[in-house]
C-alpha cells in the first residue's frame, strides 16, 4: 500500500470552468490575471516552511522515533483495556473521529473485540454538555479504560474539566498510585499546565510539536496515538501524506491539487461566492466534512488582513452527505443564489458490494433496481448530483479516492492542510490565529473568576441587560 500510484487521490475541477458551467465557472484567464498573487502566495509558503512557520508540513518525514515509540506503547497496552477514550476539542478530536470513521468499521464499537483485532473500544468526548459524559459513564467502566488527554496548552477549560472528574473517579477506584496506569497526555513539550500535571503524576507523554496548532495536528500523536490503539495503520498514513507533500511542491498551479483547489476556492470568493459545501459519497468519509469544517472556518475567517485593514473574509464550510442529502440539501444548491461551490468526494472501489435482489420485476418503479448494486446505485446518483449542478451552471468539483485505506486519507488530509494554508495567502491573511475563538475562551475564563481575566469579567459585567419585550415565551 506505501508509495502505491494507483492509490494516488484525483482533483477534477472541470465543473468549475466557464466552458462548463457557464458565467459562475472560471477560464485560464482568470488564473493568468491572479500571477503575481499567486507567484507570492507560492514563494510565501516556501519561505515559511523553511523559516519554521509550518511545522506541520514536515510531519509526514520527521517523525519515525515518534512513530517506534506510539506503536511500542500501543502494544504494550495491547488486551489491558476495555476502551481508549479520547478527552479533547476541535482540532484534538475531530481528526482522531474522522480517522477513526474512514478506515475502521462504522460500526466499530458495536463489534465483538475479537472482531475489532483485539483492540478497544474507541469513545470521543469534546462537550461538556454534561449529559454526554453522564451517559458515557452508563456504558464505561472507568478503571478498565484508557484515557488520552489531548490539550496543547494543558489549560483548554472543557477537556481539563473532564480530565479532572475522571481522574477522581479513577483515584476512588483505584487509589492514587494506580491512575498513572489509566491516563496518557498529548501535550506540548515544556508549557502549560498538563505537561507540569503529567510531570508530576507520572502520566505517559506524548508531545504535539511546538509549530503545530490545533486543527493541522492530525499527523501528531494527537491523532497518530488513537488510531493505533484501534489497529490502524499509521505508518501508511503518513506515507499518503508524505505522497501529497511531493504533489504540492509543484510550483505550476495545474500541477499541484492543494494550491488549485485553495486557488478555485479564493476565485469562488472573489466572484461572490463564500459557501463551501463538501458532500462526500461515502459514510465513511462524513465526519472528514466535520474536521474540514474546522480547518477551513478558523482559519480562512479572519476581520483583519495582514496589513491590519479590516476585510471580514472567509468563506463558510457547509456539510452535506451523498446520497442522503440529495434529499435534503440539493434542491437548495440546485436552484438557490449562485453562492456556493460544491466539493464532492467520490470512491472508486468500496470495500463492500451489496446487490439488490432481482423482486418486484413487475413494478416498473422497483424492479429496474434488481441486480444492480449498492457501489453502482451512489456512484450513478453521485454523477447524477453532478450532472444537476452542472446543467444549471453551479460550480462544482470532484476528488475521487481510488479507496479508503489510511494512504489515501493521508493524501486528502495533507491536500486539504495545505490548501489551506495556500488559500490563506492569496486572502492575505493569518491562516495560523484564531482570535474569534480566543475572545470567547477568555469570556469564559473571566466568568470563572479566573485570575488574570478581571478586565475581562468588568467588560461582561457591564454589557447590555436584555430586554423583556424581546423575548417570546
Amino acid at each position: 500500500m506505501l508509495n502505491n500510484p494507483d492509490q494516488n487521490i484525483r482533483l477534477d475541477y472541470n465543473n468549475m470552468m466557464k466552458e462548463f458551467v457557464g458565467s459562475y465557472g472560471f477560464t485560464s484567464d482568470d488564473f493568468t490575471a491572479l500571477t503575481e498573487k499567486i507567484d507570492a502566495a507560492t514563494a510565501a509558503m516556501k519561505i515559511k516552511r523553511e523559516q519554521g512557520f509550518m511545522d506541520w508540513r514536515d510531519l509526514p518525514h520527521n517523525q519515525e522515533e515518534v512513530v517506534d515509540e506510539i506503536l511500542a506503547y500501543a502494544a504494550e497496552n495491547a488486551g489491558k483495556f476495555e476502551a481508549f477514550v479520547l478527552l479533547g476539542i476541535g482540532g484534538s478530536a475531530l481528526g482522531p473521529m474522522a480517522v477513526q470513521q474512514a478506515i475502521n468499521h462504522q460500526f466499530y464499537n458495536e463489534l465483538p473485540r475479537e472482531k475489532r483485532g483485539g483492540h478497544p473500544k474507541f469513545y470521543v468526548v469534546d462537550n461538556v454538555d454534561p449529559e454526554r459524559l453522564a451517559c458515557l459513564f452508563d456504558i464505561i467502566d472507568v478503571d478498565k479504560c484508557l484515557f488520552n488527554v489531548v490539550s496543547k496548552s494543558g489549560s483548554t477549560s472543557e477537556t481539563m474539566s473532564q480530565f479532572m472528574i475522571i481522574k477522581q473517579m479513577l483515584e476512588e477506584k483505584l487509589g492514587a498510585g494506580n491512575v498513572h496506569n489509566h491516563i496518557v497526555c498529548t501535550t506540548d513539550k515544556e508549557k502549560g499546565n498538563l505537561i507540569k500535571i503529567a510531570k508530576d503524576e507520572g502520566y505517559k507523554t506524548f508531545i504535539i510539536p511546538s509549530g503545530v496548532g490545533g486543527r493541522f495536528s492530525q499527523l501528531t500523536p494527537v491523532g497518530l496515538l488513537p488510531a493505533a490503539f484501534t489497529g490502524i495503520d499509521i505508518r501508511a498514513l503518513l506515507a499518503g501524506a508524505a505522497t501529497m507533500d511531493k504533489l504540492c511542491k509543484a510550483d505550476n498551479i495545474t500541477q499541484n491539487p492543494a494550491y488549485m483547489y485553495g486557488l478555485l476556492n479564493y476565485l469562488a470568493m472573489q466572484k461572490g461566492m463564500p459557501m463551501s459545501v463538501m458532500m462526500p459519497y461515502a459514510d465513511s468519509l462524513k465526519y472528514i466534512s466535520d474536521w474540514y469544517a474546522q480547518l477551513w472556518a478558523e482559519s480562512l475567517g479572519k476581520k483583519y488582513d495582514n496589513n491590519g485593514n479590516i476585510v471580514n473574509v472567509g468563506p463558510t464550510p457547509i456539510k452535506a452527505l451523498g446520497a442522503t442529502d440529495q434529499h435534503s440539501q440539493v434542491q437548495l444548491y440546485v436552484e438557490g443564489p449562485y453562492d456556493k461551490i460544491i466539493v464532492f468526494i467520490g470512491v472508486d472501489e468500496y470495500r463492500k458490494t451489496v446487490t439488490i435482489p432481482k423482486i418486484y420485476s413487475d413494478i416498473s418503479s422497483l424492479g429496474f433496481l434488481g441486480g444492480v448494486t449498492h457501489n453502482e446505485l451512489i456512484a450513478v446518483e453521485q454523477l447524477s448530483t453532478e450532472h444537476a449542478l452542472r446543467s444549471a451552471g453551479r460550480p462544482n468539483m470532484t476528488i475521487t479516492l481510488p479507496s479508503v485505506n489510511e494512504f489515501t486519507i493521508g493524501q486528502l488530509l495533507y491536500m486539504f492542510m495545505v490548501a489551506t494554508a495556500f488559500a490563506g495567502e492569496l486572502l492575505n491573511i493569518n491562516t495560523f490565529d484564531q482570535p474569534g475563538v480566543e475572545e470567547g475562551k477568555n469570556a469564559t475564563y473571566a466568568m470563572f473568576g479566573r485570575p488574570g481575566y478581571e478586565d475581562k469579567k468588568r467588560e461582561l459585567d457591564a454589557r447590555p441587560a436584555k430586554k423583556p419585550a424581546y423575548i417570546i415565551g
